[in-house]
C-alpha cells in the first residue's frame, strides 16, 4: 500500500463504519413507532404491556453482552465481527417482516440485541487503531453522527409501513442491510491492535478474567466508566421522555413536541460531536489532557441544558435546554473512546467498552423507569433538572483526577 492510499483508507474505514453505525440504530429503533400498523397482524400488540416487553428485551439483552461482546472483539477479527453482526441483524430484520405471532417477534427481537451488541465495541476499537493523535476523536465523532442519523430514519418506520406495508418495510430494510454486508466484506480491512502484530497478538492472549481483572484494578477506568454513565443517564431520559416533557410544559400536542423535541437534539448534537472532535484533536497535541478538557466542556453545556428543560415553560427555553444538552452531548460523545485509548491499552479496547456500555444501557434503564414515575406523581420537569448535579459532581471528578500521562497507552 503506498502512502497516499495508507492516509486516506483510515477515513475509509469511518465511512464503511458509518453506514454500518447507521443501519445499527435504525433497524432498532425502526420498531418504536410501527405497533400501530403491526397491532392488525399480531393482536398481542393491543397491550402496552406486551409492547414494552418487546422493547425491553433488546434492551436487557444488548446491555448484558455489551462486555461479552467487547471481549469476543478483543480476540477475534473485528472486519468479520462487524459484517457478521451486521448480516445477523438485518437477517433478523428481514424476518420480522414474516412474523405472526407476538413470541415470534420477541425472539427476533432478542436475537437482535445479541448481534447489534457485538458491533460497536468492535467498530470503536478499530477506528481507535486506524486513527492515532491528530485524527480519533473527529473520526469518532463523524462515525458517531452515523448513530444519531440511523435514530431519525427509523423514526419514520411508521411513515414506509403505510406507503408500503409494515412486512414490506422489514424486508427491505434487512435486504439493504445483508447487501451492505457484502460490500463490507470486501473493502473493509482488520488493523493490528496497537503495536502487536497478528501473531503476536496469538501468543500472547492474555485470559478473559486477567484481562478484566487489569481493567478493574484501573482506578483510572472507573472514574472512565462513571464518566460515561453519568452523561449517559439524562441521554437516556432525553431519548424516552423528552417529546412527554415539551408537551407537556409547553400544552401542545405529542405529535408536534416529538418531531420538536427530537430534530433538534439530533440537529445539535451532529455539531457538537464534530467541533468536540475537531478541538479536541487539536487541544491534545498542546496538552495531554486536552481530551479530557473538551469531555468536560461538554459535561458544563449539558449542566444549564437540564436546567433550562427542567424549569423551562417556553419554546426559547426548552430549545435553548436541548440545543446545550445536544452540543454537550456531542462533545462528550467523540471523546468517550479517544479518553480510553489514553488509559488502556488496544489490546483491551473492546473489552473495556464493552463493560461500559453495558453500565450505560443499565443506567439508561433505571432512570427511564425512575422518570415514569416521576410523571405520574407530576414531577418529571423538576427531576430532570435535579440530573445536573450529578453531572456538575461528575465534571469535578474528571477534571480533578483524570490525569492521562500519554496520548495512546501502550502495552
Amino acid at each position: 500500500m503506498n502512502s497516499k492510499t495508507s492516509n486516506i483508507y483510515p477515513w475509509v474505514v469511518v465511512g464503511l463504519l458509518w453506514g454500518v453505525a447507521l443501519l445499527n440504530y435504525m433497524d432498532r429503533q425502526m420498531l418504536s413507532t410501527m405497533r400501530i400498523p403491526m397491532m392488525a397482524d399480531v393482536r398481542e400488540l393491543e397491550s402496552a404491556a406486551n409492547f414494552g416487553r418487546l422493547m425491553a428485551v433488546f434492551l436487557w439483552i444488548y446491555g448484558l453482552m455489551s462486555p461479552i461482546s467487547g471481549i469476543i472483539g478483543d480476540r477475534m477479527s473485528r472486519k468479520w465481527l462487524i459484517v457478521g453482526s451486521l448480516c445477523v441483524w438485518s437477517g433478523v430484520t428481514y424476518l420480522m417482516g414474516y412474523a405472526t405471532t407476538f413470541d415470534q417477534l420477541y425472539w427476533l427481537r432478542g436475537i437482535m440485541g445479541v448481534s447489534e451488541a457485538l458491533y460497536l465495541p468492535a467498530a470503536l476499537s478499530l477506528i481507535a487503531d486506524f486513527h492515532q493523535d491528530k485524527t480519533r476523536s473527529l473520526a469518532v465523532g463523524i462515525h458517531m453522527t452515523g448513530l444519531y442519523v440511523g435514530q431519525a430514519i427509523g423514526g419514520f418506520g411508521a411513515t414506509f409501513a403505510a406507503m408500503y406495508s409494515w412486512h414490506s418495510t422489514f424486508h427491505w430494510f434487512g435486504i439493504i442491510g445483508i447487501g451492505y454486508g457484502v460490500i463490507l466484506a470486501f473493502f473493509l480491512r482488520d488493523k493490528e491492535r496497537g503495536t502487536v502484530s497478528a501473531i503476536q497478538e496469538k501468543v500472547k492472549r492474555i485470559p478473559v478474567l486477567k484481562s478484566l481483572g487489569m481493567l478493574f484494578s484501573n482506578v483510572f477506568f472507573w472514574i472512565i466508566l462513571f464518566y460515561f454513565c453519568v452523561p449517559g443517564t439524562p441521554g437516556w431520559a432525553a431519548k424516552n421522555w423528552l417529546p412527554t416533557l415539551f408537551s407537556e410544559s409547553l400544552s401542545i400536542d405529542i405529535s408536534v413536541a416529538g418531531p420538536m423535541s427530537t430534530i433538534s437534539i439530533a440537529l445539535s448534537s451532529l455539531f457538537g460531536v464534530l467541533v468536540g472532535g475537531y478541538i479536541s484533536d487539536r487541544w491534545v497535541l498542546k496538552n495531554v489532557r486536552g481530551r479530557v478538557y473538551t469531555g468536560a466542556l461538554g459535561l458544563a453545556f449539558i449542566i444549564p441544558s437540564l436546567l433550562f428543560i427542567g424549569f423551562g415553560h417556553s419554546i426559547f427555553a426548552l430549545v435553548m435546554g436541548t440545543v446545550l444538552f445536544g452540543v454537550g452531548f456531542g462533545m462528550f460523545d467523540a471523546n468517550n473512546m479517544p479518553i480510553l485509548c489514553q488509559f488502556v491499552s488496544a489490546r483491551y479496547r473492546a473489552t473495556a467498552y464493552g463493560i461500559m456500555n453495558m453500565c450505560g444501557v443499565f443506567a439508561g434503564a433505571a432512570i427511564t423507569s425512575i422518570l415514569g414515575e416521576s410523571t405520574d406523581a407530576g414531577h418529571l420537569g423538576r427531576d430532570f433538572a435535579l440530573l445536573a448535579i450529578f453531572v456538575l459532581i461528575m465534571l469535578v471528578i474528571l477534571v480533578t483526577c483524570l490525569r492521562p500521562k500519554t496520548i495512546d497507552m501502550k502495552d
